[in-house]
């Protein structure tokens, strides 16, 4: 049975996650990053909007460096006439004059001060920015989240969507924060160090900008070098963190069939891919400091040397090699700051990578244009006209459904599992779209309908219930947002389930728990009928709406489905054959065809393939 193989495949890659998040799909193998430039030009693109900002920041940041920048050679004069103010003592000719000492170190904090202001206002501008791309990009994942196609979550680990919606988008937020005003301000310091010294000193500049090369050397290789460590670090923690939510989810299926050990193992594997990738990028990003050190004292070494030179020949002073060797340092500290933020940038680069596959994924389309309209109050009629369909192009599920549902008719799906029945479901609602044939609403071809409007005219109860956390009476009234107390209550008893809510601690008011484990199963899915109930649609569609509940409440719940079903056109998929014997018409389906229909006690009295599955399991019943 195809689509029973292709269940079985899903669900060996699907994580083992509680029914209420929901339909979702399995692990697939996670894209490595592909391309660092078109990656950082998306990202350079995406932030393109808040471009004026940035300016300001750029241009906020080049002044507090100037005013740094200049600091230093101010101080090297307040320096030079403290000696000079020595010299003249000792020889007898003078003194050390405070007061125009006084002046230059008063000068030297006004500069340091404004410095400081420019920066600090920078660095207030950034934050906002990064703070608003990051609400963006989150915003704009939520929002593809409800424009994907059903298959994208049905082939696809949760656990790593929810990595990119938080590590990803974390990282790519420190990263934008830190790297462009470190970047700016780097390189900034080091030619405005560059500028000054060459006021001092072009020899003792030669000397110290030799470094310069031989260290961009260093970082290019050693940043070369550690970038595929970095993806396959950020891929590995987004693997990691659907099996930690997985196996969280899944302790009791887990402990029940002794799968501990699998578990564990699986997750070793990941997290020693992890562990081998995360300490090497950050060994070797960490080979960049000592390796700039070393390069550095050598220019220290040069420096003072020229220096102490040219002082004693009395080409500069002495606080001109105390400001030289400061701008030396100034120079070295932006060097180290820039192979830093590459290392970031790298970790940036591939999170925004990731995001954006994501954002760029393919969407559904949700309108049409001129789409058909229904009226409000008109019955509903379905058609399936040799309806064909594969979840792959290869492997074709239905090959040739047909079927005519007139206006308030109950109509019951039934066959093994794998015959088709739920794929029949999923493209009435059109969560998938037919390979050939067609379905149609009241004449018209659902694919004429804008989606929402199309699943406007659907309530459904699924045998897997999805409840969130939130009280009762916000679940149930979840199926109509207008619905009030009296309504959802309303709802609630008519399902059968006003009695055991009454009895919860908080009533209609307690709150699920995030898994919605403080009810039980079978409290769940009467929940979940209430909420079909108060949706008040025109076409119902249950899927194994009662697998969950006991015999007698399943009864009560038949009773109800009765009544909600009167004057409506109703699906029924049921494998348990007692609730579908009033439905007037049984459509029994085996390898996607339909290889009988008609009534219960039509197709009981023709002894093919349904009475086969309703003697089966009523055989001993009966006896």
């Amino acid at each position: 049975m195809a689509e029973n193989n292709m269940r079985e495949q899903s669900a060996a890659r699907r994580p083992h996650t509680p029914p209420r998040r929901g339909p979702h799909g399995g692990m697939g193998p996670v894209e490595k990053p592909k391309n660092f430039k078109k990656s950082m030009g998306q990202l350079i693109r995406y932030i393109g909007k808040y471009k004026p900002a940035v300016i300001v920041v750029m241009i906020f940041a080049a002044a507090s460096t100037v005013f740094n920048v200049m600091g230093p050679k101010i101080m090297g004069h307040a320096t030079t006439e403290l000696a000079n103010g020595l010299m003249r003592k000792i020889l007898g000719t003078g003194g050390i004059d405070f007061g125009k000492i006084g002046r230059i170190l008063l000068f030297t904090l006004a500069l340091y001060l404004v410095a400081s202001a420019f920066n600090l206002i920078q660095g207030w501008i950034m934050t906002n920015v990064t703070q608003k791309i990051v609400y963006r990009m989150r915003r704009e994942i939520a929002e593809k989240i409800n424009r994907m196609p059903m298959k994208y979550f049905e082939s696809h680990q949760y656990g790593d969507v929810l990595s990119r919606i938080t590590n990803d988008v974390d990282t790519l937020g420190m990263g934008l924060n830190q790297s462009i005003t470190t970047i700016i301000t780097s390189i900034a310091t080091l030619v405005g160090a560059v500028v000054m010294m060459l006021t001092i000193s072009g020899l003792m500049t030669l000397i110290a900008i030799i470094v310069i090369p031989v260290s961009v050397l260093f970082v290019f290789l050693i940043v070369r070098f550690s970038q595929k460590y970095f993806k396959q670090q950020q891929n590995a923690l987004g693997k990691i963190n659907g099996q930690v939510e997985e196996n969280f989810a899944g302790q009791l299926v887990i402990q029940a069939f002794n799968r501990e050990d699998a578990v564990i193992k699986e997750f070793g594997d990941t997290n020693g891919v992890l562990y081998e990738s995360a300490w090497k990028s950050q060994f070797i990003s960490g080979i960049m400091m000592p390796a700039m050190n070393f390069v550095s004292y050598l220019g220290y070494a040069g420096v003072a040397i020229s220096g102490g030179m040219l002082a004693i020949q009395g080409k500069i002073g002495v606080g001109d090699i105390q400001a030289f060797i400061q701008y030396v340092n100034n120079m070295k500290q932006p060097l180290s700051q820039i192979a830093q933020v590459m290392n970031q940038v790298q970790s940036m680069t591939a999170a925004a990578e990731r995001v954006f596959e994501f954002l760029n994924e393919e969407e559904t389309e949700l309108t049409v244009e001129n789409p058909a309209v229904l009226p409000e109050d008109a019955e509903r009629s379905v058609r399936f006209e040799h309806v064909k369909f594969g979840y792959n192009p290869e492997q074709v599920i239905i090959h040739d459904f047909s079927a005519d549902v007139k206006p308030g008719q109950k109509i019951a799906i039934v066959g093994p599992t794998g015959a088709g029945k739920t794929t029949i479901v999923k493209l009435l609602m059109r969560f998938y779209d037919v390979d050939g044939g067609a379905i149609y609403l009241n004449g018209r071809d659902i694919r004429e309908f804008n989606r929402l409007d199309l699943r406007n005219n659907f309530a459904m109860v699924l045998q897997d219930t999805w409840l969130f956390s939130g009280t009762i009476r916000e679940n149930i009234r979840y199926g109509r947002l207008d619905a009030t107390d009296e309504e959802v209550e309303r709802a609630a008893k008519a399902a059968y389930a006003d009695h055991f809510i009454r009895t919860l601690p908080g009533g209609y008011d307690m709150v699920l728990n995030e898994e919605a484990s403080n009810v039980s199963q079978g409290q769940k899915q009467l929940l979940t009928i209430a909420r079909a109930m108060l949706a008040d649609r025109k076409i119902l569609i249950l899927d194994e709406a009662t697998s969950s509940v006991d015999t007698r409440t399943e009864r009560l719940i038949q009773s109800a489905m009765d009544r909600l079903m009167k004057g409506r056109t109703s699906f029924v998929i049921a494998h348990r054959l007692s609730t579908i014997r009033n439905a007037d018409l049984i459509l029994v389906m085996n390898h996607g065809d339909i290889v009988e229909q008609g009534t219960h006690d039509e197709l009981l009295a023709a002894g093919g393939f349904y009475a086969d599955l309703y003697n089966s399991q009523f055989a001993d019943e009966e006896e």
